[in-house]
């Protein structure tokens, strides 16, 4: 299995927010069920066969931002980035409902990412895995060997 190490460097976009978005803070029982929902429905449509489990300290983590992603004022994805310092993000997790694909989330929400966190001043966002489709993002990157 080969894995490669990928990032954005934020300085090489120029995306806007097309997305309805804004961030998750109030971590109670219903909002709770409801990024777990997405997250169980997410991993159900793609046919993971491993998956890592959502735990609710991920969500309330200080260092994590939670960002929910709104259809007609629905929660239908959220990521979850988490912050290294002032100037390194990973893109940790994102998950959506899939109930109108045609909207494109995936990529959608990762241009949002970049004009929201180029914004807030950080140089570069991590995406670890390189798919392939990430490829086409503007400032992307394949990670090399220390030096």
């Amino acid at each position: 299995m080969s894995y490669q190490f990928a990032r954005i460097d934020l300085s090489k976009t120029n995306y806007s927010t097309k997305v309805d978005w804004a961030y998750i803070t109030k971590f109670d029982t219903e909002t709770l069920a409801k990024l777990d929902d997405i997250y169980r429905t997410y991993c159900t449509y793609k046919r993971f066969a491993s998956v890592m489990p959502m735990f609710h300290s991920r969500y309330t983590d200080p260092m994590t931002d939670v960002i929910g992603y709104y259809d007609n004022k629905k929660l239908v994805a959220f990521s979850l980035i988490r912050r290294y310092d002032e100037h390194n993000a990973l893109c940790d997790q994102f998950a959506w409902n899939y109930s109108k694909p045609k909207l494109r989330l995936g990529i959608e929400t990762m241009q949002a990412e970049c004009a929201i966190y180029k914004e807030r001043g950080f140089q570069y966002l991590y995406l670890e895995q390189a798919h392939l489709y990430k490829a086409d993002m503007d400032g992307f990157e394949i990670l090399g060997p220390l030096e």
